[in-house]
């Protein structure tokens, strides 16, 4: 978007946030950069310039603004809507794989050269992926800087700086303010912190966000011991690369609260970028709901309820397991069998306010149980087993890397697996916003209520209208019916 030069000034000179994210207006005469809503004066067309990324921002040689802190905008929705290779190195660098591995690390991940990333990522974001986790770790710092009373020396290693000194060149570079002057600026620095690795801060979104089915799936299928429903809150523990956490999320009227408990600060920008990931909070609900509302049939719900998001998961195998674990069986039964294998084979872990015990096993741990223990039928367990098997060797591989046709192609061959099972692992897990249940009970029945075709094939052809936000069509959809997942608990 950010080389039509036409639509992005009517967006700045109009402040509207929905295109926050979407690209960022760098104004010559001051040498700052912005997100088009940043509520000072827009400056003169012939001033602006504009940028698809906060990091080709930076490379330009413009800093942050301070005034509508333009780091903190919402994620481009274009990596939640695409599946080719930008997209998918633009969610691995969220996940924090080039501070890990580096930008080899990520070029393996992805099936590429260093050379052909890095040119794909300059052409269509104007930085490389150095810069992008630069971007990033310079953010992560930031939020470290204002939320915590940790040491600087600590924050820089926690944010993902080789060095102090690199940390605190890219504050100075970034935010025109060093380190401590930032943390002076803060409204209530330190406050937030109250146990060793806790955090609390603000995940933004794009309005409107309906978080009834959203926290209603999620809390409506919680596993006991790794997720629950506390004091108007969604909780639960996260599998992290340097160790685990606890995170809290709350549905505010224009943000959401988390609250995230870590065991190394290190994985801060991985699990707000998979918290982020989970509550699908980079969308662009105008945009969706707009495409749904041109059906006549879905309009009313559309506009009894808009902006639902497609909850999905912080673990992709996790959730592939689940799915496994939940076919042909109610919600309860699901959980009931999901918690067996939580307290058999999960890896227990504190939690300062009780009530989780356990990260979900990983697919390792899995991979070694008895079979005979399953309490489900043969045909079943086979399903499970093969799954685990696949899933703790590498053979299939499931991530923000993953290719979504390869996957699914790799998924079908697996015995047990059939398009219910697929489609539902590639919209909650993979985020392949256009996947579609036209199997699905609950599905079949709202369309036969709102009186669309009500058998998969004709259902298949009148959804063609709805791409490629089919996965949203099926929130509205399921929304009909009185089920817990579509209510936010009480």
């Amino acid at each position: 978007m950010h080389t039509d030069t036409e639509r992005c000034v009517r967006a700045v000179q109009s402040k509207d946030a929905r295109f926050d994210g979407w690209f960022f207006t760098a104004v010559v005469t001051t040498g700052i950069y912005c997100r088009p809503s940043c509520p000072v004066v827009a400056p003169k067309p012939r001033n602006m310039r504009f940028y698809p990324s906060a990091a080709a921002c930076q490379q330009a040689g413009f800093r942050a603004c301070k005034r509508c802190r333009p780091d903190t905008s919402p994620g481009s929705p274009q990596w939640n809507q695409r599946a080719d290779l930008v997209a998918r190195a633009m969610r691995l660098i969220a996940d924090g794989v080039v501070d890990r591995e580096g930008v080899p690390g990520l070029a393996a991940r992805l099936g590429y050269s260093t050379r052909q990333v890095e040119r794909q990522l300059l052409a269509e974001l104007g930085a490389g992926p150095l810069a992008l986790a630069r971007a990033q770790r310079a953010q992560a710092a930031r939020l470290l800087i204002e939320t915590t009373p940790l040491p600087m020396a600590d924050i820089a290693f926690a944010a993902g700086f080789a060095s102090i000194r690199a940390f605190n060149d890219t504050v100075r570079e970034v935010f025109a303010l060093s380190p401590t002057d930032l943390r002076a600026r803060a409204p209530r620095p330190g406050t937030s912190a109250n146990t060793a690795g806790a955090l609390t801060l603000r995940l933004p979104f794009r309005a409107p966000l309906n978080p009834d089915n959203l926290f209603g799936h999620l809390a409506a299928t919680a596993v006991p011991g790794v997720e629950e429903w506390r004091d108007g809150a969604y909780r639960r523990t996260l599998r992290l690369p340097y160790g685990h956490g606890i995170v809290a999320l709350t549905p505010r009227s224009d943000h959401i609260a988390c609250r995230l408990t870590l065991s190394d600060l290190r994985d801060l920008t991985v699990a707000i970028s998979r918290c982020r990931r989970m509550l699908d909070l980079d969308a662009d609900p105008v945009a969706i709901d707009d495409q749904l509302r041109t059906d006549p049939l879905l309009a009313p719900l559309v506009d009894k309820a808009p902006g639902r998001r497609v909850p999905r998961t912080v673990d992709e195998a996790e959730f592939a397991v689940r799915a496994v674990l939940g076919q042909q069986v109610s919600t309860a039964a699901a959980r009931t069998h999901a918690a067996r294998l939580v307290t058999a084979h999960g890896e227990r872990i504190d939690d300062p306010e009780g009530g989780l015990t356990h990260l979900f096993p990983a697919p390792e741990a899995l991979a070694s149980v008895d079979p005979e223990s399953l309490a489900m039928p043969r045909t079943r367990r086979t399903t499970f087993t093969t799954l685990v098997g696949q899933l703790a060797d590498g053979e299939v591989r499931l991530g923000p890397d993953s290719d979504w046709p390869q996957t699914r192609a790799r998924l079908l061959t697996l015995p047990g697996f059939g398009p219910w099972t697929v489609d539902v692992i590639a919209m909650r897990a993979l985020g392949d916003p256009d996947a579609f249940l036209p199997t699905d009970l609950g599905i079949r029945r709202a369309a036969q209520e709102l009186g669309l075709p009500s058998t998969p094939a004709a259902l298949t052809a009148r959804a063609a209208a709805w791409r490629p936000w089919r996965a949203y069509a099926v929130q509205y959809l399921w929304a009909t019916d009185s089920h817990p997942i579509n209510f936010l608990p009480v």
